[in-house]
């Protein structure tokens, strides 16, 4: 009960300060001219980053390098912040600078980087290899621009510590770790990080995008990325010779016939109006051409905006994978294993804080560099700080395009090399001076 009247009272407040938003939420007026004096030295600190990206829970050095750079601008920093679910250790980073007494805001960025190999020729690309989680050898890229993300945040940093006498309050800046993977801010949370260091009036958060133009942002309130659902099925059969299938049951067939029949659940038992994406992303099976094994490993993606579509998609992959199974005649002791490995939440963004900063991003970089965002099936944890919306949060998307080549994009259809792909290379002159400018107007005025 506490909790809900201190959510609708910060309700209130925010819509009043909305209202009244565009007579006082104009930052400084050097505050333009204080990022581009940052940007050189800021330029230098992406390109560092770019070039040593950490795969997920293996973040030391980059949160080690994060830490330092925001124990220099004075903030009170701790690291090894956050306890997985097996016990480990995780790199956290959470810096603070106090006021006087006012809101706190807490600023996240991520700082893990992705299982890809760069080949996007830059003379900053990364050239490193890790192994991941099964084993393997992979080439490690911030394909997704976290290195943009971390550089933003240390740019505002320094803009707040200059800037203190503007604003009151505790400003909490979180570099997270393992979002790609969706434990990060788990982690975080469980290892107390509210009982530690606050809990906040207000989380607010960036990510930057190749559908918006390069020194623009774009935010918008309600929905803004899907809520996730990570699923192992485990399709069983019974082994034998290649050359006598039908001594068997062959589960490379029956996952064959699933992972088609699967792709019908979205279109023909979920309503049209509600947004979904099943994705089978996973097909392990067999070990040698003239053998039928016993089982076959799928690994499928779930993305909806709501818990009860995807409850009922959950239970329907159940369904059919156990109908299929039966129709096989696969003995019952056999049937399919449906594990749900893990789930994150909707990014829903509050109305009444994303119409409140989108006034202030149009006073810093003017109405032509703010549109409207566009929510996506892309999924994200940062939704857990918001402790599933009792906390008004807001994460809008920063330009990483490059204007012209966007247009052309729109005009032939040919899609810019996406997030998380090998040729993702953000135009980061541009982005990182909005992304300091925006985030830093924003601040302030959650501060004021």
């Amino acid at each position: 009960m506490l909790i809900k009247k201190r959510a609708l009272a910060l309700s209130g407040v925010l819509a009043i300060a909305a209202s009244a938003a565009g007579q006082n939420t104009a930052p400084a007026p050097d505050l333009s001219a204080d990022v581009q004096q940052q940007l050189t030295a800021l330029t230098e600190t992406y390109k560092h980053l770019h070039r040593n990206p950490e795969l997920s829970r293996h973040e030391e050095k980059t949160s080690a390098f994060l830490a330092e750079e925001l124990r220099k601008l004075g903030y009170s920093v701790t690291e090894h912040v956050g306890r997985y679910t097996d016990g480990s250790q995780a790199d956290g980073v959470v810096a603070v600078m106090e006021d006087s007494p006012g809101p706190r805001l807490l600023i996240r960025t991520e700082m893990d980087a992705l299982p890809v190999e760069e080949k996007t020729g830059l003379n900053y690309a990364s050239t490193l290899r890790s192994t991941n989680e099964q084993g393997q050898e992979v080439g490690v890229m911030h394909a997704c621009g976290h290195d943009l993300h971390m550089t933003v945040l240390l740019g505002v940093a320094r803009e707040m510590a200059a800037r203190k006498s503007q604003w009151h309050g505790t400003l909490i800046l979180i570099g997270q770790p393992a979002e790609e993977i969706g434990q990060g801010a788990k982690a975080m949370l469980a290892d107390h990080l509210y009982d530690r260091f606050g809990q906040p009036d207000f989380v607010l958060s960036e990510h930057d995008s190749n559908d918006v133009p390069a020194g623009s942002v774009a935010i918008k309130g309600g929905p803004l990325l899907a809520g996730v659902a990570s699923i192992d099925v485990t399709i069983r059969g019974l082994g034998s010779h290649g050359s006598a299938p039908q001594e068997g049951k062959d589960p490379i067939v029956l996952a064959s016939e699933f992972v088609l029949v699967a792709q019908t659940i979205v279109s023909r038992q979920i309503d049209p109006q509600r947004a979904a994406v099943l994705t089978v992303g996973m097909f392990h099976g067999g070990t040698k051409n003239n053998v039928i094994p016993d089982e076959v490993k799928l690994g499928l993606s779930l993305r909806t905006y709501s818990q009860d579509v995807q409850d009922q998609i959950i239970a329907d992959i159940r369904r059919t994978a156990n109908g299929l199974a039966e129709a096989y005649g696969v003995p019952a002791d056999r049937l399919p294993i449906v594990t749900v490995l893990s789930t994150g939440p909707v990014t829903v963004n509050d109305d009444a804080m994303a119409e409140r900063l989108r006034q202030t991003a149009v006073s810093a970089l003017g109405k032509d560099h703010v549109e409207q965002a566009r929510a996506i099936m892309a999924s994200e944890d940062v939704g857990r700080f918001t402790l599933d919306g009792k906390i008004p949060g807001v994460m809008y998307w920063l330009g990483a395009a490059d204007p012209e080549k966007l247009a052309e994009s729109r005009k032939s259809g040919v899609a810019l090399p996406s997030l998380h792909s090998p040729l993702f290379a953000p135009l980061y002159a541009p982005a990182i001076k909005t992304g300091v400018t925006a985030m830093t107007a924003m601040a302030l005025d959650l501060l004021k």
